[in-house]
């Protein structure tokens, strides 16, 4: 065999694990929680609908879904009823649903109205991409989801859009623990 083509093949194999560990390992990390989280949760505030700033740290003590979305997302569009839903259920258990649009706030408080929003919606704005760096979106892709329990540390993020049953496999065990 050439030495060119034994090269390229052991520079393939090796990018294929590489691949194969980021695709097994991914998605157990981006569940990980560190202190780095808890501050910058405990640092960020925007304002809400009213125009008041407010801080997430105010939701200490709860389990928070904090959803960054947007209007113009169309997954984030669809995924919408679920939190809405969520909210209903887990509310009265000690579960705050937090919206963190990235997006104009006229074009926000049309959208929540119309989709009749119950929960908190802060305006971040492209403020919030920094947050959700932060968090363990690097990509900055919407939605994404971080969960926290009642200390404050993540226990579970998803980029991509929730599908039905996934907050209550989420929200159970945390409500009851």
């Amino acid at each position: 065999m050439a030495p060119g083509r034994r090269n390229a093949l052991i520079l393939g194999g090796a990018g294929l694990v590489a691949a194969a560990a980021g695709f097994l390992a991914g998605p157990a990390l981006l569940r990980l929680g560190s202190s780095a989280d808890a501050g910058a949760f405990g640092q960020a505030a925007f304002t809400d609908l009213d125009g008041k700033l407010r801080r997430l740290a105010e939701w200490q003590g709860r389990v928070m879904v904090c959803n960054f979305w947007a209007t113009w997302c169309a997954p984030c569009r669809e995924e919408i009823p679920l939190p809405v839903a969520a909210r209903q259920k887990y509310g009265p258990t000690g579960v705050e649903i937090v919206g963190i649009a990235i997006d104009n706030g006229a074009k926000v408080r049309q959208f929540t109205a119309s989709f009749n929003i119950s929960y908190p919606i802060l305006l971040a704005e492209a403020n919030g991409l920094d947050l959700m760096r932060k968090l363990g979106n690097n990509g900055g892709g919407l939605p994404y989801t971080v969960i926290t329990d009642r200390q404050g540390a993540v226990v579970h993020r998803k980029l991509g859009a929730l599908k039905p049953g996934e907050l209550d496999e989420l929200l159970g065990p945390l409500t009851r623990a």
